[in-house]
């Protein structure tokens, strides 16, 4: 009896033939390609999502984050630390500021610290961040009518679960030294993910993770 014709439990057993890594691990062809799978949905829904947000800012590369940022949670930042939420270097981040103040979407303020400056979202910038966070919303919302309500029940517990395990790696990395990158939540709703009532999973992660 051929695999195409075996039962639906057998060939479920044949596609699980382990494959030896290099590295000693050991996989199944259900893994390998749920591997590929999940990493090239990644890369598409990345690239969609970054077209978007900066379609709707006007702005390429970390602009869209910034402007959320300051939104959401940096409000009256230093320079320092947006850039670090970002992921840009200094001189990055100076030249990032001086394109959204040209544009009219931030503003410098005098700081607690005279050393430094605070810098804040006008009017017109909050209300680009505010288009942005749709923008995203409405591509990642494109993408879930393809499932069904139970199915986004599953995915929903599914991708809290793989947020919180990536939070944990990266907050692990950072102990050790290693450079991580831009914040996950630069361009996240604080309130749809629930952080303010304890509810978000990279939360939860960060505060396990230092307790």
């Amino acid at each position: 009896m051929s695999e195409a014709s075996a039962p639906p439990m057998d060939r479920r057993r044949a596609l699980r033939s382990s494959i030896t890594l290099g590295d000693g691990a050991t996989t199944t062809s259900e893994e390998r390609h749920l591997t590929n799978v999940l990493a090239a949905l990644a890369m598409g829904l990345d690239d969609r999502i970054r077209d978007s947000v900066e379609e709707t800012a006007g702005h390429s590369a970390a602009a869209p984050s910034a402007l959320v940022a300051l939104h959401q949670f940096l409000g009256g930042c230093s320079m320092d630390q947006l850039r670090q939420t970002i992921g840009l270097s200094p001189s990055g981040a100076v030249r990032l500021v001086d394109r959204l103040v040209a544009e009219g979407y931030v503003q410098r303020e005098p700081a607690a610290d005279a050393r430094s400056v605070a810098l804040v979202l006008t009017r017109s910038g909050r209300s680009v961040a505010v288009k942005v966070q749709a923008a995203r919303a409405v591509v990642v919302g494109e993408l879930l009518q393809a499932l069904s309500r139970d199915e986004l029940r599953f995915l929903s517990e599914v991708a809290d679960k793989l947020l919180a395990a990536i939070t944990e790696q990266r907050l692990g990395e950072r102990d050790q030294g290693r450079p991580v990158g831009a914040w996950l939540c630069r361009l996240c709703d604080l309130n749809a993910c629930g952080r303010p009532d304890g509810k978000c999973p990279a939360a939860a992660a960060a505060q396990a993770h230092y307790t």
